[in-house]
């Protein structure tokens, strides 16, 4: 209930003012412990995934805190980890507001914020947001992705200066090719782009362990839904081919006929939430159908209960990502999901 009565106030503003608000005030909510008003502390369900253990399933996708400010506040929350950025190389401002935009009667949204983040060095400046979610044993994601005035034939550059900045502190790394906001970017999930670009990384992560003496930190690469079947296939080969650790399907979808007709529906730019659950889950089956247990898939895509956080389990994936469902159901959606998938592994383990 309370979370409702707060959603009724955020919902009258902008979705990115109220995102602000949320992420302004969130570090005092958590550390005075008033997000127990909403919500219970999870039970730990611990699953160990890419060789790392997280603490639970349930996870915040990227996008939500993209500049790494509040990770050990959302870990408060439950989440067993937090995947921040899109990072870029360079500090950029994103496309024009207004770029985020809410589909209520279908609980979804649209946005096409162009990866809107502080750049490289200050997002590592901020990480120190995650030293109490650490010690807790959280797990920290780093998503990278390339600036938008940087050429597409220079992807790789932008990729590469983003994984060696952010190997030190990420537990992982997630490879962004399929945001539909930035020009061109999809277009590196073709097979030759994609194989020049993961061989790349692939190569990067190479040089930092051996000259560094760096541990060896997993690499997950983002799908886009829109793709053709085998299309999807052909890059999920690519990415076991180039030792990737594992694959995150989907981002956000382009196709917005599900919606058609409601508010915001003709809107450009990704949609997310309820929408996106069918043809993101379609795609983690076929994924995992695939791959055999090669790797692990990391499920995000319209999750908005503990029964569809089962569903994605159902279809095969390892973890599950929340976001889009976070911002309808506030922090309650996160225990529920958590407990949900606890019970179901508890009875397949029966």
């Amino acid at each position: 209930m309370l979370y409702k009565l707060a959603k009724s106030i955020l919902f009258q503003m902008q979705p990115e003012t109220a995102h602000h608000v949320i992420m302004a005030n969130l570090d005092w909510i958590t550390t005075l412990g008033l997000h127990k008003l909403l919500t219970h502390t999870p039970p730990e369900d611990p699953v160990e995934v890419m060789g790392i253990r997280f603490p639970n399933t349930i996870g915040l996708a990227a996008g939500m805190d993209k500049d790494g400010e509040r990770v050990s506040a959302f870990g408060a929350l439950g989440f067993g980890h937090v995947e921040i950025g899109t990072i870029t190389p360079v500090a950029q401002p994103g496309n024009p507001k207004p770029r985020c935009f809410r589909v209520i009667p279908a609980e979804g949204i649209v946005n096409r914020m162009g990866f809107n983040n502080v750049g490289c060095e200050q997002v590592l400046r901020n990480l120190k947001s995650a030293d109490a979610f650490h010690l807790r044993g959280g797990v920290l994601g780093i998503n990278i992705g390339k600036n938008a005035v940087t050429p597409i034939e220079n992807a790789i550059s932008d990729f590469r200066i983003c994984l060696a900045k952010s190997y030190d502190r990420a537990d992982y790394i997630a490879v962004n090719i399929s945001s539909p906001n930035t020009k061109n970017l999809r277009s590196l999930q073709a097979e030759a782009p994609l194989r020049e670009l993961l061989g790349a990384l692939r190569d990067e992560r190479n040089r930092i362990i051996e000259t560094e003496g760096a541990p060896y930190k997993p690499i997950a690469v983002k799908l886009a839904p829109d793709l053709e079947n085998d299309a999807i296939l052909r890059a999920v080969d690519i990415i076991v081919e180039h030792e990737m650790d594992a694959v995150i399907a989907t981002n956000t979808t382009i196709d917005h006929s599900s919606v058609q007709g409601l508010p915001n529906w003709n809107e450009t730019g990704g949609l997310s939430g309820r929408p996106l659950m069918a043809r993101s889950t379609e795609c983690l089956a076929m994924i995992t159908d695939h791959l055999k247990g090669k790797l692990p898939v990391i499920a995000s895509g319209g999750v908005m209960s503990g029964d569809d956080a089962v569903v994605k389990m159902q279809a095969g994936a390892s973890l599950v990502q929340l976001y889009s469902g976070f911002v309808y159901r506030g922090p309650e959606l996160v225990t529920e999901c958590v407990e949900a998938i606890a019970r179901w592994r508890k009875q397949q383990n029966a």
